[in-house]
């Protein structure tokens, strides 16, 4: 294990440097692309008849399994730091686009794109049973706020627009990971549970993940506030979110809702009530680092795991027309609720113009549809499925991720910061 995190680390390392040394791309999408490139290298070093090299790094990547790297481990860090930064004032303020986007928005998104994969599959001729469709849609509906939100940012994206993608992002997380969970126990149990079974399911996952992130989060602030030591506490919030992860994994409850519960508590009630000026420096810091160097492995590793993938131009089609329709959705799901928001007098006051389009747009997909897909049962419905998802993540990163900046700056031109006052439309 440890000549395999020092091969990957340091993989990962130089490849960050090539990304930060040689192009201009944003951090996140730079490191992405140059894992991709290297491993189209390898590919065709492997087609000039030298496959050892692409062998050798493809059993690397093998052994770090994506999946249970992210979904058990990264996946709590990331979510817990991405909610530390996060004010519970600013939440409030737009919790009703956030509160419909991250669970009436994952849920119709789930059966829209359900729909249109059932109808699409079979036009290109495959036979994928409607269960897999809903684990499909799924796994799509979450979107990532990391290669995005800085350079929104760095766009000049009004904060309510901020704010709105980083609250939706972080809940519907959780709301994916819960509603896919209980479609794959489904899949797994081959047969339907009742009503009352799966609305059971479902409040376990949800709700006891609300209440453990709840308990954990005021525990730690307790313990914050009755010392003042700036190595401790850093300490408090690692093992919050290590063994945090691991009691969530014991009790069968959602580790990520869990997370950002306790990262809403850390970074609110702890910064504000239980935290020095200098313990405040040094877990801002911590977690900033951690956050860099965490979203630096996941996205190498999401360019390297093509690698490993079943790929042929027919699945890379399916990706491309797969990721206009679950565009589509996105749009159709985000449309009506920013018009329904606006004609309250609160709606008008947080969404600011150009809503639709950028929420839109910046709605990328990421590492945890990749993750979601690699726990599909083995079989020839989870290839199918795996490889449509990252052409999807891929091109939503790369197009969508790449992009963003510019249509902001079109929408709002070069005079509005992230904390200007919206322009309503």
């Amino acid at each position: 294990m440890l000549e395999l995190a020092a091969a990957f680390i340091c993989l990962t390392t130089l490849m960050t440097y090539v990304s930060y040394r040689f192009t201009n791309l944003p951090p996140a999408i730079g490191v992405m692309a140059t894992a991709l490139i290297f491993s189209l290298v390898l590919h065709g070093v492997t087609l000039a008849g030298y496959p050892v090299l692409e062998d050798q790094v493809g059993d690397l990547i093998r052994q770090m399994s994506f999946q249970s790297l992210l979904m058990d481990w990264m996946l709590s860090f990331l979510l817990f730091a991405g909610a530390l930064h996060v004010k519970l004032g600013d939440l409030h303020s737009y919790k009703w686009p956030i509160g419909l986007l991250a669970t009436v928005g994952v849920l119709l998104s789930t059966l829209m794109i359900a729909g249109m994969a059932y109808w699409m599959l079979g036009l290109f001729g495959w036979s994928v049973s409607f269960l897999y469709c809903l684990l499909f849609g799924a796994l799509i509906s979450p979107t990532d706020p990391i290669a995005v939100l800085g350079i929104l940012r760095s766009a000049g994206a009004p904060k309510p627009l901020e704010t709105t993608i980083v609250g939706e992002s972080l809940f519907n997380d959780g709301t994916a990971v819960v509603l896919f969970t209980v479609l794959l126990t489904i899949a797994l149990q081959g047969q339907a549970p009742t009503t009352l079974g799966i609305v059971e399911l479902f409040a376990t996952e949800a709700l006891g993940g609300i209440v453990l992130g709840l308990l954990l989060g005021f525990g730690v602030y307790l313990m914050m506030r009755s010392i003042d030591q700036y190595q401790v506490e850093v300490m408090l919030s690692l093992a919050l979110v290590i063994g945090g992860s691991a009691l969530a994994a014991g009790a069968h409850v959602s580790a990520p809702i869990a997370m950002v519960v306790a990262g809403l508590i850390i970074g609110n009630q702890g910064r504000s009530h239980g935290m020095s000026d200098q313990t405040r420096l040094y877990v801002d810091k911590f977690w900033e680092l951690i956050d860099e160097m965490l979203n630096a492995f996941l996205f190498a590793l999401m360019g390297l795991e093509i690698l490993l993938l079943p790929f042929s131009w027919l699945n890379v089609a399916a990706g491309a027309v797969m990721a206009l329709l679950v565009l589509g959705s996105r749009i159709v799901t985000i449309a009506p609720a920013i018009l329904f928001l606006r004609r309250s007098v609160a709606g008008r006051e947080a969404i600011p113009k150009g809503a639709i389009r950028i929420l839109s747009w910046g709605g990328l997909r990421g590492g945890i549809s990749v993750a979601l897909a690699l726990s599909l049962p083995a079989g020839a419905e989870r290839d199918l499925l795996l490889s449509i998802t990252y052409v999807i993540v891929l091109g939503s990163i790369l197009i969508q991720g790449l992009t963003i900046g510019p249509l902001v700056k079109r929408i709002y031109g070069d005079t509005v910061t992230s904390d200007a006052a919206p322009t309503h439309e």
